[in-house]
């Protein structure tokens, strides 16, 4: 890869929360971002156009990760436009409240495709730009749902599930990478309070207000506190950092 290049960071689930936060914190000269959302595209634009305001070049794609052919979109994005992937954060998922009796198959294998199976195909399609890059960074976002379940908001077996098939994934990488100097984490967010692009949850007022009052620390994060820490997981200095998973939820798991 060009060492005179920008630093090309690939984030997926990049229109609202934790994904757009990300990119604008990131965002800079000397920066590209390749950014990605399933369906909001008027949601990716208005990042889009944050971002190059503050000097980072930019990239987008809109398309579902459950097809194959978008993750290889993503991808090959980055190399054509910049030469190369730096930097990977996986991002994307989607939030299925339904509790096992109401859960069905197909919502379950939808969750794993999108968090768990798309995280692989993406890693393998980027394995040799990650490998050669002298600051190969790879970052999955999980959720403490993958550790201990909450007796407020929800169980969420299949993103449960999903996220914690994403942390054992990412580990493994973590090992196999090593050696290359690539480092592979996982972030995993407590509950995080909904921006104002996103325009919907899946709980109402009343129970994002009586999650907080449970949290240690009497209140949500807020998508930046949970950029911050992928951020600095991409620094240069969490470069002898691989294979961890960083909580960031406020006491909720103590």
């Amino acid at each position: 890869m060009a060492a005179d290049r920008p630093t090309v960071t690939l984030v997926t689930g990049a229109a609202t929360g934790i994904g757009a936060a990300l990119c604008r914190r990131l965002a800079g000269p000397d920066v590209a971002l390749v950014m990605g959302t399933s369906s909001n595209a008027a949601g990716l634009a208005a990042v889009a156009k944050d971002c190059q305001a503050k000097g980072a070049q930019v990239a987008t794609r809109v398309g579902d990760l459950r097809r194959p052919a978008t993750v290889t979109s993503l991808v090959d994005l980055a190399r054509k436009t910049y030469g190369g992937i730096d930097h990977l954060v996986a991002v994307a998922g989607f939030a299925d409240r339904r509790p096992v009796g109401k859960l069905d198959s197909q919502g379950f294998v939808d969750s794993v495709r999108v968090v768990e199976t798309a995280f692989l195909e993406l890693v393998t399609a980027a394995l040799d730009d990650l490998r050669a890059s002298p600051r190969g960074r790879v970052v999955a976002v999980s959720t403490f749902l993958a550790h201990c379940f909450s007796l407020v908001g929800g169980r969420y077996p299949a993103s449960a599930a999903a996220k914690a098939g994403l942390e054992a994934l990412a580990k493994s990488l973590a090992a196999q990478l090593a050696r290359d100097g690539c480092t592979v984490n996982c972030v995993a967010p407590g509950y995080v309070r909904k921006d104002e692009e996103s325009g919907h949850s899946s709980l109402s007022d009343a129970e994002w207000r009586r999650i907080a009052s449970v949290v240690p620390m009497g209140r949500l994060a807020e998508p930046d506190e949970v950029a911050a820490t992928i951020a600095f997981l991409l620094s240069d200095d969490a470069a002898y950092i691989t294979g961890q998973v960083i909580h960031v939820n406020g006491g909720l798991t103590l």
